[in-house]
């Protein structure tokens, strides 16, 4: 039976200035405050903040021609499988950094890229073996780095317009591609093909809106896809067959996340919210699916359902992430902060400021407890995460 969770935002009417000491923690430069109606079993620290800086030339009326440091936006963050280090993408490069010591370890730059403006790298993704990462950019391209050789592998080419999002399946045969240009792409990076994925909805636009984000289940079946269209479409990697549309969010999608197990899904929107979606009853063997022969007819039966709202950010939520035992829902948003929710009851466990700008990306650790975050204030941060007996 389905139940909605309302969470009103108590932790953002609190006053940070006047907060009692046992609901707050702070530092420097940034701060927590913790939900007083709940019991509390996180505590969060900052380990780094990673500046992001290149040396460039600008020109003044005065002083022409003179060195200085260009910032860029962090567009997005990605954990190595290991845990051990932390991509970023932002204006022109890629960036990867060692998350013990907080040091950059490697830049990674196409010098063939076209001339002039801003190339935003707006998605990275480690291989599952580390040894690549691939960057999506606002040239339409994706490219595969040998990260240790800090040269391109090969790029591929079929999108219309940017990408913004990718996902390796956790064999690192498939990659998965969302971009502006409406469609779906998964890569196939033994055989090096690729298959777009069909929209087969009746009552779909001819002009489609674009992808703004993509996941891979766990267990490499199902591929899902956040609109600008306010939906999330979710399909049959191995047949190609759309098996859900997702409806509910009042605003675009922006990010989607699977849970470890792969029966949920968790969308951030424009609208504010989060949802949590029960998509159990799309894996493997499910008879309820739109595709399965027992269903007669293929719009008979639409299993998943939204079983939780996450209510509390003041603005835009634009990226979200599950952490790797389920438990915890972590999002950023436009209002700058990134909230912690009780993955099970939609909660606010916390809510940490720090950037200055829109918190543009999230990630957990796949392994040990850290969480990175990119922004608009072209910084990235990561922080350590402590629960129960360990506060």
């Amino acid at each position: 039976m389905s139940y909605f969770v309302e969470n009103t935002a108590e932790v953002n009417d609190l006053d940070p200035f006047i907060v009692p000491p046992e609901f707050k923690k702070e530092g420097p430069d940034w701060f927590a405050i913790f939900n007083p109606k709940v019991k509390r079993v996180l505590d969060v620290s900052l380990m780094h903040t990673l500046k992001h800086e290149r040396p460039g030339r600008i020109f003044h009326n005065e002083e022409k021609n003179r060195l200085t440091w260009i910032y860029s936006v962090v567009c997005c963050v990605r954990f190595s499988a290991d845990g051990k280090y932390l991509a970023t993408g932002c204006n022109r490069t890629a960036q990867i950094y060692d998350t013990k010591t907080g040091l950059k370890t490697c830049v990674l730059a196409d010098e063939s890229a076209r001339k002039g403006g801003d190339l935003y790298i707006r998605s990275v993704c480690f291989s599952p073996d580390g040894k690549y990462l691939a960057t999506g950019a606002e040239d339409n391209r994706i490219r595969i780095w040998d990260i240790a050789k800090k040269h391109i592998r090969n790029i591929l080419d079929g999108h219309q317009k940017e990408i913004y999002s990718l996902a390796f399946s956790l064999d690192g045969r498939l990659l998965a591609s969302g971009s502006g240009d409406e469609t779906v792409r998964i890569w196939d990076m033994d055989e090096n093909t690729c298959k777009v994925l069909a929209i087969d909805d009746p009552d779909a636009l001819e002009n489609d809106p674009g992808v703004s984000s993509v996941a891979i289940s766990p267990n490499g079946q199902l591929v899902a896809a956040g609109y600008l269209g306010s939906f999330v479409r979710i399909w049959d990697i191995s047949t190609g067959h759309q098996v859900e549309r997702l409806r509910g969010h009042r605003d675009s999608v922006y990010s989607v996340a699977f849970t470890p197990d792969g029966k949920g899904l968790v969308s951030g929107s424009l609208d504010k919210t989060l949802k949590y979606w029960d998509v159990s009853g799309l894996l493997a063997g499910g008879e309820n699916r739109r595709d399965s022969p027992s269903n007669g007819k293929k719009d008979l039966q639409k299993p998943s359902h939204c079983t939780m709202n996450f209510v509390g950010h003041t603005d835009y939520v634009i990226s979200v992430a599950v952490s790797p035992d389920g438990q915890w829902v972590v999002s950023g948003s436009r209002d700058r902060g990134v909230q912690f929710w009780d993955a099970h009851s939609a909660v606010i466990q916390c809510m940490l400021q720090g950037h200055m700008n829109t918190v543009l990306s999230v990630d957990f650790s796949p392994v040990g407890n850290m969480l990175a975050t990119g922004s608009g204030d072209w910084k990235a941060r990561i922080c350590v995460l402590f629960i129960n007996s360990e506060i």
